[in-house]
Formats: structure tokens, sequence, C-alpha cells
């Protein structure tokens, strides 16, 4: 009976603590992850005043683009992509680049 109580106690603690678990930060995680991630939430709420900035870095993105991309980042690289004919990874490392750049703003 003990041992079902035992039991019944740990398995309640591995619930409770599982979030926590779940969104803690894993060795790898480094907080330029997180900080990119609050930028593109601020850069998203304040798409028409970065949509200056971007098409400073990237001139070739038309205003149709802009549009388009709405803040988001995934968007962003594959116009980034498309526009000039770059693989992703280099529209990835690009928009990487900027990133680091606007977080030392922030």
């Amino acid at each position: 009976m003990r041992s079902i109580v035992k039991l019944a106690a740990c398995a309640g603690f591995a619930i409770v603590s599982l979030p926590l678990v779940a969104n803690a930060q894993t060795p790898g995680q480094t907080t330029a992850q997180s900080d990119a991630k609050t930028l593109w939430e601020k850069l998203k709420g304040n798409w028409n005043q970065t949509k200056g900035a971007v098409k400073e870095q990237w001139g070739k993105l038309t205003d149709d683009d802009l549009l388009a991309i709405e803040g988001r980042r995934d968007q962003l690289v594959g116009k980034i992509q498309a526009r000039y004919g770059i693989s992703k990874s280099e529209a990835e490392a690009q928009v990487v680049t900027w990133e680091k750049s606007r977080i030392k703003d922030m």
C-alpha cells in the first residue's frame, strides 16, 4: 500500500514539474536565441517602422514583399532568398547578422 502512495506522489511531482523542465533553457540554447525571439516580437509589433530598416538592408525587396512578410522572420528569409537568388542558408546567415546589429540597438 505504501509503495502505491509513493508512486502516486512521484507521478504527481513529475506532472507538476514537467512544464518547468520543458520551458527551461537547455545547455545549448543561448540567450541570443531568446533575444532574437524578443526582437522579432518587437519587430512584428512595429512592422511599419521596421520596414524601412529592412528595405535599407535588402534594397531589392519590394513594397509588396514587405507587405507579405508582415514581420515574420521565415517570410523575410524566403523573400531574400528569392530576390537575391541565394541559398536559404545564405539568406538565413544574412538575417542572423542583421538581427545581431538590431539586438545591439535594443
